[in-house]
């Protein structure tokens, strides 16, 4: 099944809602990081693709209809080249905001440092290579995340991209997607306080 929807924004920026959202709109399952935790192959094959090995993304998506957040988002270029009819969505938030939700949550989260090979490879090579070496960094992890986001905006056409806010909900998702709004709330999950209830909870 070829990819529909390919999700250019990086994790902390809405990736949850919007994967649940799609998946709620009728595109199939969509991939998100969580799928690498769960699928054996996906932490090298991630790796792999960073690294410039070739890749057969037919195998990596096989049976899902979109893609959101880190790992894909490093890859919206050839993944853009790979499915031409398929439509780019570059979620993004306050460059602050993101930074405070990426240090209280993913890289305070000690199961980046703990995990097995091929898990911190990838890591290294989708996430904290491109974000400039530390993961603590301020300025540089803004510096980062505004010039992927400009980059995004730059590389794919106005026609292809929707530049998408969770907390606009439905209307300008649906509108770019060409399908009805559902009659029930936008999802909102995996908040900064949900990460801390369940790591309070753990």
């Amino acid at each position: 099944m070829p990819l529909r929807v390919i999700g250019a924004g990086l994790g902390r920026t809405g990736t949850m809602s919007l994967k649940l959202a799609l998946e709620q709109l009728g595109f199939g399952r969509c991939y998100h990081m969580m799928e690498v935790f769960v699928l054996p192959k996906a932490p090298d094959r991630w790796r792999r693709a960073a690294a410039g090995e070739a890749v057969d993304w037919e195998e990596v998506f096989e049976g899902f209809g979109a893609t959101v957040d880190w790992p894909s988002a490093q890859f919206y270029r050839e993944l853009a080249a790979r499915y031409p009819d398929a439509k780019v969505i570059l979620t993004v938030r306050d460059p602050e905001a993101w930074f405070r939700s990426t240090q209280a949550t993913i890289f305070s989260d000690p199961t980046f440092a703990r995990s097995p090979e091929p898990w911190r490879a990838m890591v290294a090579k989708v996430i904290t290579t491109p974000l400039g070496g530390r993961l603590d960094d301020h300025d540089t992890l803004i510096a980062r995340f505004n010039a992927h986001n400009d980059e995004v905006k730059r590389v794919i056409p106005k026609d292809r991209l929707l530049v998408f806010e969770a907390s606009q909900g439905w209307g300008p998702l649906c509108a770019f997607l060409g399908v009805p709004a559902p009659d029930q709330p936008f999802p909102r999950t995996n908040t900064t306080e949900d990460w801390a209830a369940r790591a309070a909870a753990s």
